[in-house]
């Protein structure tokens, strides 16, 4: 195993690991993943959080680019991005692997 490809692969995907730490974003995750592009009243509406709480969580997981938005007249349409998160994953395993 080679240390330093494992450290960086690692530090590549932490970001994503930190920011679904919290069950809410996990939730905003699993619906976006789910319905494929969905607004923030949409959001509010099939879970428990207010609308100031899904824009907050939506705001930091568009930081870390695991979701990613389209403006679509007034309407902000969000959904996940998830090949960037596969892919890193993958990295991270191949490291670990070899």
């Amino acid at each position: 195993m080679e240390k330093e490809k494992t450290l960086a692969a690692f530090n590549a995907v932490m970001p994503t690991f930190a920011i679904f730490q919290d069950e809410k974003r996990q939730q905003l995750m699993t619906e976006l993943c789910c319905k494929g592009e969905m607004t923030v009243n949409e959001l509010t509406e099939t879970t428990e959080l207010s609308r100031p709480a899904v824009s907050h969580h939506l705001k930091l997981m568009l930081t870390t680019g695991v979701i990613k938005v389209r403006q679509v007249g007034v309407e902000r349409h969000y959904s996940p991005n998830v090949a960037p998160i596969v892919e890193k994953l993958k990295a991270l395993t191949a490291a670990l692997e070899e």
